[in-house]
């Protein structure tokens, strides 16, 4: 696995997807924290997280804490997309909604490939 997308809007995710896979990644997504939660435990670690802040179910914010509670998550890049930055975790890459592709792709090729 290469790269998990978490996004509650599934215009945003699928373009995404489609954007990564075109450029040859590997793709997985999860509509809310919760189901990203679940994949992170089950399946093998993406080599980054492109994560969204305001979502139902559990938001953003809370998935990354909980990822940096765990010591096998913690060591996952994550990178946030969002319309709010005051919103995202300290310490994180930030690109604001609507995210610049080519930008987005460099930071995530930089974890990657």
């Amino acid at each position: 696995m290469t790269v998990l997308i978490v996004d509650d809007e599934p215009d945003i995710r699928n373009a995404l997807a489609e954007f990564f896979r075109d450029e040859g990644l590997v793709v997985a997504t999860a509509a809310n924290g919760a189901e990203a939660l679940e994949f992170l435990e089950k399946a093998p670690l993406p080599k980054v997280v492109i994560l969204d802040i305001a979502m139902p179910v559990l938001d953003g914010r809370e998935v990354y804490e909980r990822m940096q509670r765990d010591v096998r998550l913690a060591t996952v890049p994550v990178i946030v997309s969002t319309s709010d930055p005051s919103r995202a975790p300290s310490g994180v890459l930030i690109m604001r909604k609507p995210v610049n592709l080519t930008r987005l792709l460099d930071a995530v090729r930089q974890h990657c490939c």
